[in-house]
This record gives structure tokens, sequence and C-alpha cells, in this order.
């Protein structure tokens, strides 16, 4: 049974790795499409958080058919899903075109990580949970290393060949998952179909937040609102301040990466159980907080590298902590948590683009000051959730 979940994880984390590859090419290259087919600071914010807004929408859905129909069929439906929104892109010539392709991408491929993080917390025990988490992120992270310098060297030639690129690793994924991803739910444990239960649900939210998950969803959504703010507009910065172009921002993207990915895949595990969920998340929030501004005093490569790669360290641990807190507390109902916690998530990559892209056009050092104010409130909020013990029903 070991082996056989060992195996299992290895083709998750390979799947994901290769899809994100595909997703990673793209990264330096769509600030510099969106500027050249008219956009701005604010039209690329708002792109951003279109996909934020269908992850909203559809992910606690998609969390939910997975506790029902399994995990297997909607990690491949969002595979399918991410492949088709790569396509669109790469065949955009107009503005509006960006925005279809993202409200199509968004729309199937949120059905990935819910389905991915549920299948993470069927195979694993609870106290192991933080680890495999943030495994499924270093995967992730380790797959972006190489996109950002695949993507700013397709770019040379044509700025919509990286999309076909990253449209051809999302197909392999499918497939790999389809031909050698054993499902993880048997039939005895899987919940009756209610879609409209894991429709989005304001008051359902609002009831969340008081819940022993709330800490770990608000964790959840800042990490997303962070991260996703900042590098929807890094790209811009970049070239404001210094003058640089897609390869160069792919370079660094590639440097923020592998510190994504080995303190996801590394370090989550070891300071989770020394720290415990709780107590890490409340001491990332004031680090976050300052490592904001850090990036405002980078004079040259070498200082943005060590200031962006601080920042994506304290990014990296803070999301699966905030993972592993939700499912930790979801009982049976882990695909529903997952979905719930998407949500959060896609919250924050609705807010933390647009914020970011408004903040940027009125001026380019807004989006790092803003950050570090919020995330300083974040961490005298998150005091209202101390000790919380609610189980939640998801």
């Amino acid at each position: 049974m070991a082996t056989a979940t060992g195996q299992s994880n290895l083709i998750l984390y390979l799947s994901i790795a290769l899809a994100m590859v595909g997703f990673g090419i793209v990264m330096p290259v769509l600030p510099f499409y969106m500027e050249a087919l008219g956009g701005s600071g604010s039209h690329l914010g708002l792109l951003v958080a279109t996909y934020g807004l269908m992850q909203l929408l559809c992910a606690p859905l998609w969390g939910g058919l997975s506790d029902s129909y399994g995990r297997k069929p909607i990690l491949l439906l969002g595979m399918a899903g991410l492949a088709t929104g790569m396509l669109l892109f790469g065949l955009a010539t107009e503005l509006w075109m960006l925005y279809v392709a993202q409200l199509a991408s968004g729309a199937l491929s949120s059905a990935i990580y819910p389905s991915a993080l549920a299948y993470v917390g069927d195979v694993h025990p609870t106290a192991r949970r933080s680890a495999a988490i943030g495994r499924i992120g270093g995967a992730a992270g380790l797959g972006v290393i190489m996109g950002p310098g695949i993507g700013g060297v397709l770019a040379a030639g044509s700025l919509s060949r990286p999309f076909f690129f990253a449209a051809g690793f999302a197909l392999c994924t499918f497939l790999a998952l389809l031909f050698f991803l054993p499902e993880s739910l048997p039939l005895h444990r899987r919940a009756s179909s209610q879609p409209a239960k894991n429709l989005p649900n304001p008051r359902r939210t609002r009831k969340a937040l008081g819940t022993a998950m709330a800490l770990g969803l608000v964790a959840a959504f800042a990490a997303i609102f962070g991260k996703s703010g900042f590098t929807s507009v890094f790209g811009l910065y970049a070239l404001e301040r210094f003058g640089h172009g897609p390869a160069w921002v792919g370079a660094v993207l590639m440097a923020m990466s592998l510190t994504y990915a080995l303190a996801q895949g590394v370090l989550v595990g070891p300071v989770t159980e020394r720290l415990g969920e709780e107590t890490l998340i409340r001491i990332l929030f004031p680090a976050i907080g300052l490592a904001f501004p850090l990036m405002l005093l980078a004079r040259g490569t070498a200082s943005i590298v060590l200031a962006t790669s601080l920042f994506i360290l304290l990014m990296a641990l803070l999301k699966p902590t905030a993972l592993s807190f939700v499912s930790q507390r979801a009982g049976g109902n882990q695909g529903a948590a997952m979905g719930l916690a998407e949500s959060f998530m896609g919250m924050g990559r609705i807010l933390g683009p647009l914020g970011a892209g408004v903040a940027f056009d009125a001026d380019s050092r807004l989006p790092f000051l803003g950050g570090a104010v919020i995330f300083g409130g974040l961490l005298l909020l998150s005091f209202r959730w101390r000790g919380r013990g609610i189980m939640c029903d998801a």
C-alpha cells in the first residue's frame, strides 16, 4: 500500500510540475503581450483578476464534485481547461480576446488544485499533510523554474508562440494523468452529489470565518493576494525602473521559482512540525509585510534577486501552511474544504492584481508600500481566531 501511494504521489507531483512548466512559460511574456495589444497596468491587473473571479465562482463546485465523483475526473477536466485556455491566448489578436481566453481557462483549470489537494488529503495522515501539500507546491515551483526562461527565449520570435508551447505542456499533463494516475477516493467513501451546496454562497463564506478553518482561509487568501499582486506588476516595474525586457524578467522569475520550489518541497514539513501551522502563519504575516518595501531598495540585478527571493521564500511557506491548517480541520469533506480554500485564494487573485495594477498606474512604488500595510493589518486580524476549535462541515 505504501509503495502504491508513493507511486501515485510521484505521478501527481510530476504531472503538476509538467503543467506548471507550461504556465511558467507565459509568465514573463504576458505583460508585454498585453501591452502589444494596447493594454496598460490596470488592464493587466484586471486580466489576472479575471482568473481569480472564475476560481472564486468555480473552485468550490469542482472541489465538491470531486468528493462525489472522484479526484481523477476533476483533475482531467482542469488540465483540459488549462490547455484550451493557453491555446485561446495564443490565437488572440485583440485585447478582448485575452479576457475570453482567461474566462474559459479560469472556469475549467480552477478544478486542478482543489482536486489535487483533496487527493493528498485522501492518501496522507494528518501529521504528514503539511509536508505533502508543500511537495505539491514544490512540484509546481520546479515546473515554473524552467518555464520563464523558455518563455523569454520563445518570445524573441513571437509573443504568441509561448502560449502554444504552454498548451502542449498542459496536454501532455492531461495524458499522463489519464493513463498513469489511480483514483484515490473509493466509491464507498464518496459523498452524495449535491452541486448546489458547493456553488458560491456569501452566507456560507461568512459562516466559514466562524469555524476552526478561519485563520487558514484568511492566510490562503493572503498568500495569493500578495504573490499575484506582486507578479502582475513585476514585469512592468522592471521595465519602468530598469528598462529590462521579457528575457531578463524571465531569468529573475526563474530564480524566484527555484526559491519557491525548495521552500515548499523541503522547508514546509520541518518548519510546521517544529512551530505548528498557527504559530507559523502569525510569524509570516509581519515578515512578508517587511519584505514588500525591501524590493523598493533594490538597485541592481543582485539586490533585486535577493529581495524577490526573500519575498517568495516567505510566500512559499505561507500557502501550504494555510492549506494544511484548513485540511486538518475539514473532517471527511476534503474536496469541499479545498474548494472553499480555493475560493478564498480566488478572492486574492481578484483583489491582488486589481489593487496592484491600479496602484502601479498611480505610482510604481504603491503596490509594495500597500502590501506592507495590508500584511501588518492581517497580523492584527488573525488574533480574532486564536484558539478556535469549531469543526467545519464544509
